[in-house]
């Protein structure tokens, strides 16, 4: 069965800690797992697609696909017609044919589904507008480096509660047994299906869900305090309402106080100091950004890996065997 990675909780509890141990093994040997070499049973191309601009992703995927013995075939925003002159079905039944795994950084987290139903190799979702599952296994291997564990630790994300990256710190921070605060004001909090889900997963973990409009709910004896843009891609219209409105929920030295005093610091980046994040935050000693952003490298490489191995296109040494699948014509 092909193995995708479309929102956080497409990982079981133990799954999702597999791939960060792999992460873990991988960072300290960077080019000791190789399913997509030449000799391996992986192709060795992967498409790598863009409907939105990126930095971080962008070289992360292409860097960690080279690293793994593959070639990333990077795909711009316009350069393909996937949805408009092409369907996203007939375009995946194309893809799985010529690539062994597909990322794609796009808008409705319905296109990846009807990628996915229709590729026969992994569909990874790069980022969309409901979820960012790639940032945040970077995010928990990060935490997991400094604290030492995941499991019982306190989670508090402040500021646009409803946007993707607050709906994966909810489901990626559960299935690792953390209990995570959202806060944001009102009109901004995560939707109801979106808890369920955490909560349900929680159920599993024992980890919780907090969703609160109080910022000192929140960040109280806080571990890990993350926050993101207030103004995201397509939002800057929007953008003079909205740093008024998020106002009180950044993650300043104020806010940091409340927190406990060995707490982490998060920020998937670009930042905008003096915003969501004070510059004394995000350059200081309890800022872990920058570790946070080279483990995107290491998270995804992981991830491509471990998906390739648990869909049979692939064999990575102390992962549990897996049936080799025969390749689809070329």
């Amino acid at each position: 069965m092909t193995r995708h990675f479309l929102k956080d909780t497409d990982l079981t509890p133990a799954e999702q800690e597999e791939v960060l141990n792999l992460a873990a093994r991988m960072k300290a040997a960077p080019y000791s797992v190789q399913p997509f070499a030449a000799d391996g049973a992986g192709r060795k191309t992967v498409a790598v697609i863009f409907d939105k601009t990126s930095t971080r992703t962008r070289v992360s995927f292409a860097a960690g696909i080279a690293e793994m013995g593959g070639n990333a075939l990077i795909i711009n925003p316009g350069e393909a017609q996937i949805g408009h002159k092409e369907s996203v079905e007939d375009t995946a039944k194309v893809l799985e044919r010529m690539v062994s795994t597909i990322v794609w950084r796009t808008g409705a987290h319905q296109g990846l589904v009807d990628m996915a139903a229709n590729s026969r190799v992994p569909v990874i979702n790069a980022l969309c507008d409901d979820y960012h599952p790639c940032q945040l296994l970077a995010d928990l291997l990060t935490v997991k480096e400094y604290k030492g564990r995941l499991t019982g630790l306190t989670m508090s994300y402040l500021g646009d509660a409803a946007n993707n990256m607050a709906n994966s710190y909810l489901l990626a921070g559960v299935t690792a047994g953390m209990h995570v605060r959202i806060c944001g004001p009102e009109g901004y909090l995560p939707a109801t299906d979106i808890v369920s889900a955490a909560e349900a997963r929680a159920a599993e973990t024992g980890g919780s869900v907090l969703i609160t409009t109080d910022p000192a709910e929140a960040l109280a004896g806080a571990d890990v305090v993350a926050t993101d843009t207030w103004v995201s891609m397509g939002q800057e219209a929007e953008k003079e309402t909205r740093l008024q409105l998020f106002r009180d929920y950044s993650v300043d030295e104020s806010a940091m106080a409340q927190a406990a005093p060995d707490a982490v610091v998060l920020h998937c980046l670009p930042a905008y100091r003096g915003y969501e994040i004070s510059a004394g935050v995000i350059d200081g000693p309890q800022s872990i950004v920058w570790d946070e952003a080279e483990n995107r490298l290491h998270a995804q490489k992981a991830l491509m890996a471990w998906l390739m191995h648990h869909s049979g296109l692939a064999v990575v040494e102390g992962l549990a065997p897996v049936e080799l699948v025969q390749e689809s014509a070329q």
